[in-house]
């Protein structure tokens, strides 16, 4: 049995200052989680209601900055009426679903804005998927219409043919105005200018937990799913994570750099900015040289992050005037423990709402107490049982039922099931199912299975350990192996393989590796055909980094390919006698694993 066995002691909470912080917190903030739970019993504020309170409250206040534009708070709402009075003409109406594929900008939470108005659903579709990966995810929310940003326009012509689209409205979006309108397209930002600015009657119809989106998860195994995503996770979520638990309000201004078609940016960015009447500067990508400067440029007051960010921020070289910054808060999630204390005290960070989640599912974990080094406290009856990693599965006692792990001690986060709240689910009904465990801890009992390994802190509080699965996570990005592993069998030379994560010194989360076998000797392998293989059917960051070529593979006595050996052994040249490739940062191509090259890597020469 291989389940983990050591107890952390030095990173538990202290009951008697959590009793107190909790205690205070609650003082502070007790009528506030009242009002968030009667929006909640309510059912009557949709995010729409929300735009339209802070135009009237805030008209003149900025509500988004980006590069050299503007959006006060009166114009953003006028803007978003004319796009939802435009899709209103069009027939678009509530629960209609909408695909978006663009990167970060304004047009994308006006379009979300506008939609939410009129109720319809936005599928807010990965900007940097390709090929196989993009046509799953809009073959299975395919609605009535597609907004395609100008930059995302030639991944979507790749794949057009492929959609069978047939009466779908397809909608461009210009973004520098370097392309004229492609033909069969209609130009979105010209169409909406004739529309007035009032407010729709449709938005007083749209309630709290209507649908509103569709966010994209890999889950724990499979092709990414399409989870539900209601109004009530950017109002409710926005609130209780912005206002109760960060501690924002209507002064501060909120930097975002994080993806909005992630779950954690619409939250903890976009709606955590709204829902205080905020501002927030939109970046279009992370930069990390470039970071500090636009903080102190626009005076941004907190950020929210993935742990990748904290990382990579760190390790910009040191400057004198780090900690001569603005910032006084972070929300996010993956800040490591190994270096939490390091990065507050060379930015001087005063507060980091750490929190834990899944896009699917409710039972967050939040770090409303600021303490250090942990995920935060959740009140919903978690638990977290034993977990045998050869095995790939939960430790089981005599009479058949899981084992809760002790104080100190990590395993497999289960969280309660309840269908009306807190798994809220996929699109897919059969991959709702298969998240939930049964009799896991007495007969008849439900569980959601989170697919991560945590450990108990006490007093409700946990700290992040790893990643099960068919999944790990690398660029703040969850990655499904299975559907890496499509692309690699496809790949003419390749008979069978194998993709896992392994952990990259000086990095986050886990870098992709494969274990491969071929009928192809090695110096016969087109290793550039398959990096071109996989960039064009596979997002950046799920590209594996690492191949191992092994002569066969092993299996299980059902057939499933074992990988805890495998990752185990990851690519360490010393101990693998099979033939190791990696890919270099800043190439397409992969380079045999030498020695030489190994104690780089090792010794963080590469920037991965």
């Amino acid at each position: 049995m291989s389940e983990f066995s050591e107890i952390d002691t030095e990173n538990l909470i202290d009951r008697k200052i959590f009793r107190k912080k909790h205690r205070d917190f609650m003082n502070v903030n007790g009528t506030l989680l009242m009002e968030i739970m009667t929006i909640n019993r309510e059912n009557k504020i949709s995010f729409g209601h929300i735009i339209e309170r802070n135009a009237e409250q805030w008209p003149d206040k900025a509500a988004i900055l980006f590069e050299d534009r503007q959006l006060t708070y009166k114009q953003y709402n006028e803007i978003v009426n004319q796009y939802a009075h435009y899709f209103l003409s069009l027939g678009l109406k509530k629960g209609d679903i909408v695909d978006l594929v663009m990167q970060n900008r304004p047009e994308v939470v006006i379009v979300i804005g506008a939609l939410g108005k009129i109720g319809a659903v936005v599928s807010m579709i990965n900007s940097d998927l390709r090929e196989k990966s993009l046509i799953h995810c809009l073959t299975i929310t395919l609605g009535k219409a597609l907004i395609i940003g100008e930059e995302c326009l030639e991944a979507f012509r790749r794949v057009q043919t492929e959609l069978g689209l047939t009466d779908q409205i397809i909608f461009f979006s210009p973004d520098k105005g370097e392309m004229p309108n492609p033909e069969g397209f209609i130009d979105l930002s010209s169409k909406v200018k004739e529309f007035p600015i009032s407010n729709p009657p449709t938005t007083k119809e749209i309630k709290t937990l209507d649908h509103f989106l569709f966010i994209f998860t890999s889950g724990t195994t499979g092709l990414p799913k399409a989870t539900h995503f209601p109004h009530q996770r950017l109002v409710v979520g926005g609130m209780y994570m912005g206002t109760a638990c960060a501690q924002y309000s209507a002064d501060d201004i909120l930097y975002v750099t994080t993806p909005l078609f992630h779950s954690n940016t619409l939250i903890a960015g976009f709606g955590a900015t709204f829902m205080n009447g905020a501002s927030m500067v939109l970046a279009r990508k992370f930069s990390a040289s470039r970071f500090w400067d636009d903080v102190r440029k626009y005076k941004a007051t907190a950020f929210n992050y993935v742990g990748e960010l904290c990382r990579y921020l760190l390790n910009q070289p040191p400057k004198p005037d780090d900690a001569n910054n603005t910032i006084k808060t972070i929300l996010g999630n993956g800040l490591r423990p190994e270096i939490w204390m390091e990065f507050k005290t060379r930015f001087g960070i005063e507060r980091v709402t750490e929190f834990y989640g899944a896009t699917e599912g409710g039972g967050m974990f939040i770090n409303i107490l600021n303490f250090d080094k942990t995920c935060g406290w959740n009140n919903n009856k978690c638990t977290i049982v034993k977990y045998d990693i050869e095995k790939d599965e939960p430790v089981r006692n005599k009479s058949g039922f899981m084992i809760k792990v002790g104080l100190g001690e990590a395993g497999l986060l289960l969280k309660p099931h309840k269908y009306d709240f807190n798994f809220i689910g996929y699109k897919d009904k059969a991959a709702t199912e298969a998240k939930i465990i049964h009799n896991a801890l007495k007969e008849g009992d439900m569980w959601m299975n989170t697919g991560d390994l945590v450990r108990n802190q006490g007093c409700g509080h946990i700290m992040f350990v790893d990643r099960l699965g068919d999944t790990f996570r690398w660029k703040g990005h969850n990655v499904s192996t299975t559907e890496v592993e499509q692309i690699f069998n496809s790949y003419r030379q390749v008979s069978m393989s194998s993709v896992y994560g392994v952990p990259i010194p000086g990095t986050d989360g886990r870098a992709g590796m494969a274990a491969l076998t071929t009928g192809t000797k090695i110096e016969d392998f087109d290793f550039e055909g398959l990096a071109t293989q996989l960039l064009d059917n596979l997002a950046p960051y799920a590209v594996p980094i690492f191949l191992r070529f092994k002569s066969e593979m092993s299996t299980t006595s059902t057939h499933k390919l074992k990988k805890s050996k495998l990752k185990k052994e990851g690519y360490e040249i010393e101990e693998i006698d099979d033939p190791l490739y990696v890919m270099l940062p800043g190439e397409n191509t992969y380079t045999k694993l030498t020695s030489e090259i190994y104690a780089k890597i090792q010794d963080g020469q590469y920037k991965f």
